[in-house]
């Protein structure tokens, strides 16, 4: 478009001079060689602007002339490189789809064509298609060779760590991962392999130089970049705590100053001013930590931030928590736990029953358990709340790659990954749970009907001594018809020796707050004791 705007521009400005010099009429003499040359200027102007173009062509034609081989050598040049380009691109659409034949080929036609210290991305094409053909070695060999090419040594230490990764060679990995992160801390895949390398070794201070790089190019969210950041500041301070308390807390404090609503950074914090006697400033951290989400570890240090306090002192803190987040199953438990502490039996047992109503969970019902057994003691009660923590959902809880921890850690026990611990419930029991009469209505149980008249016929002597005789049914035997009779303790005293061996009738569970019945006792009162199959 400029172009167009300036071959106008000057096609306007050549108009406007030769209409200046038609207006303007005169005469050019031009006296050479003894002869006059007259002729008019506008004539004149026209003859020097053809002989500048007649000089211009000329000269184009010369140059076209002089440089003609390099021309054409340069045209054949350029269309074998398209070809090469072509079958580089090919090669490596066949390398993407898995095309393992096709890629090796295109890689052959692509060296020929291109030279390779021209075009570096042949020698990944050769390297996928060693990879697709199953020589591993050979791939290995061509990232080795990448690794002396500066513009493919990023490139190179990729495949090399993905082999090592194959291989399970984690210390190999981690060390090109630790060569391509010291060269370009802004990759991902080399940065996370470090951190796990430097946080698996206790190097925080080292793991937080590198999770600066990213936070610096903007490739990470600041959220994520301080969430990330506030967990190394907490382990640091968890491993300081006992060497180097000072630095333990200056570490503690930066983490609970990015993340304020992350449990463990406050729960040090608060510990480590608590230890220094700062007790309010500790309080102010865990009650900000506890607005944003309850927590049972700040509940605990909380109501115990001065050990010199009475029970009764810590029920007050404790209600003040629950003023703070009012209606959560946490404020109600930890107010139960501290009235149970002071033996304020009837503000622990409404606490914890409103905990239950607000999150049905094991730990509601352990808590009412132990305020019934330090209340009453009634041993029927105490069983029944324990069959129900038995039954309710898990407690929350450190969890991490399957892994339940009571403790928060930086990272996860099995795959090594930063922050990997969420607090929540772990999975649930396997297995069907059976709920008790006050959770779920009765079921039917099934009854096998009795005969209406026990039979007289083939008596069958339990005791051969001369002990005490039972009927059984003369229809088995007549009739063969299915009727079962009832089935006591005492039946099973003694068999034949010639009898069929069967399976032992299964037995109903019995509920675990009944206080308890002899079985021989309730064999006689319910027959439906047992199921025959």
């Amino acid at each position: 478009m400029i172009r167009i705007l300036l071959f106008l521009a000057v096609v306007f400005v050549l108009g406007l001079g030769f209409a200046w010099l038609a207006d303007r009429p005169g005469e050019m003499v031009v006296t050479f060689s003894g002869y006059q040359y007259q002729v008019s200027l506008m004539v004149a102007a026209v003859a020097v602007v053809a002989v500048v173009a007649a000089v211009m062509i000329v000269w184009w034609l010369l140059k076209a002339l002089w440089n003609s081989p390099y021309t054409i050598s340069r045209y054949f040049r350029v269309r074998r490189r398209d070809r090469g380009y072509q079958a580089l691109s090919t090669g490596m659409i066949a390398a993407g789809a898995g095309d393992g034949a096709l890629a090796r080929k295109k890689t052959k036609e692509a060296a020929k064509l291109i030279r390779s210290d021209q075009e570096p991305l042949i020698h990944l094409l050769e390297a996928q298609a060693s990879l697709l053909e199953g020589d591993h070695e050979g791939a290995r060999e061509k990232f080795e060779t990448m690794l002396d090419d500066p513009e493919m040594r990023l490139l190179g230490l990729r495949g090399l760590y993905l082999e090592a990764e194959r291989l399970g060679d984690r210390n190999a990995a981690r060390h090109y991962a630790g060569r391509a992160a010291a060269m370009a801390p802004q990759l991902a895949w080399a940065a996370e392999s470090t951190l796990e390398d430097l946080t698996g070794r206790g190097d925080w201070d080292g793991a937080l130089k590198l999770v600066e790089a990213p936070k610096s190019t903007r490739q990470i969210e600041r959220d994520a970049a301080n969430r990330r950041r506030a967990v190394l500041l907490t382990a640091k301070a968890q491993a300081l705590i006992d060497s180097d308390p000072n630095a333990a807390k200056t570490a503690a404090l930066e983490a609970n100053r990015l993340r304020p609503d992350f449990a463990p950074a406050a729960v040090i914090a608060a510990k480590l001013l608590f230890r220094q006697n700062d007790v309010r400033k500790g309080a102010k951290i865990l009650e900000a930590a506890w607005k944003a989400e309850p927590h049972p570890e700040i509940a605990e240090l909380y109501t115990h931030a001065r050990p010199g306090d009475a029970v009764l002192d810590r029920l007050n803190r404790a209600k003040k928590l629950q003023e703070m987040k009012k209606n959560h199953a946490e404020s109600s438990l930890a107010v139960a736990r501290a009235a149970l502490d002071a033996q304020d039996f009837s503000t622990a047992r409404k606490e914890a029953e409103a905990a239950i109503r607000m999150d049905r969970r094991e730990g509601a019902y352990l808590l009412l358990a132990d305020i019934e057994e330090a209340e009453t003691g009634d041993q029927g009660k105490i069983r029944q709340l324990l069959s129900k923590a038995v039954r309710a959902p898990r407690d929350p809880a450190w969890v991490a790659d399957g892994v339940v921890s009571e403790r928060w850690a930086p990272v996860s026990p099995i795959t090594g990954k930063l922050d990997a611990f969420e607090w929540r419930a772990p999975m649930e029991r396997l297995g069907q749970l059976i709920d008790s009469d006050e959770d779920a209505p009765d079921a039917a149980v099934p009854t096998i009907a009795a005969p209406i008249e026990p039979a007289k016929e083939n008596v069958i002597e339990l005791n051969p001594a001369g002990s005490a005789e039972r009927p059984t049914t003369a229809a088995a035997s007549e009739s063969g018809e299915d009727d079962v009779a009832p089935v006591n303790a005492t039946a099973f005293a003694a068999v034949p020796p010639d009898a069929e061996a069967v399976e032992p009738a299964e037995e109903l569970a019995r509920l675990p707050d009944d206080p308890g019945v002899d079985p021989d006792d309730q064999d006689q009162k319910s027959p439906r004791k047992f199921r025959l199959f």
